[in-house]
């Protein structure tokens, strides 16, 4: 799958003063991140990325991701408008010794909080070409809530779930024959 949005940066140029960078999705890389997030529509993702160099080879990145996504309810599937606003940050080790321009890499997502933490390890880089947008997706992914309802629905199984039998042996208890 290729990547929905990117934002290069080199860090090899980044000064001591630090740099701010603001991204901001068009029109239609919106629509791409929206359907890889399995959202209805993204009207709006953007995202401020301050960016400081505290060592030669160590970079701490603060990023604020604002959003407005319309997801489908769980219950009823009716649009629902949610909006993100959130704050992470990432610290980097450059480890490589070269700066050679960035591979074209794959959107990996996975099912953990990649927030900086204490305690927390720097991500080792080899490279000084670093993408800026893959964060800001992985957090996005990862800030979606699953199971978005519409305002005021709760889910309800109805009368149906009362008329189930308890267990698929209790079926079995009505065939066999009185005594």
């Amino acid at each position: 799958m290729s990547v929905p949005l990117s934002q290069l940066y080199n860090l090899a140029r980044l000064g001591n003063v630090g740099d701010a960078i603001r991204i901001e999705a068009d029109e239609s890389q919106r629509a791409a991140i929206a359907a890889l997030a399995g959202a209805l529509s993204l009207p709006h993702f953007a995202a401020q990325v301050d960016l400081k160099k505290t060592s030669s080879s160590r970079f701490l990145l603060s990023y604020r991701l604002e959003a407005q996504v319309v997801q489908a309810c769980v219950v009823t599937l009716e649009p629902v408008v949610a909006r993100i606003d959130h704050a992470f940050t990432r610290e980097l080790h450059f480890t490589g010794t070269g700066r050679r321009p960035p591979e074209v890499a794959e959107l990996e997502l996975s099912g953990h909080d990649l927030s900086l933490e204490e305690g927390d390890e720097p991500e080792e880089i080899d490279n000084l070409h670093y993408d800026l947008a893959g964060p800001v997706l992985e957090e996005f992914m990862l800030t979606l809530d699953p199971y978005l309802r519409y305002p005021g629905v709760e889910f309800d199984p109805g009368a149906e779930a009362s008329l189930r039998p308890e267990s698929p042996f209790a079926v079995l208890k009505s065939l066999k024959p009185s005594k």
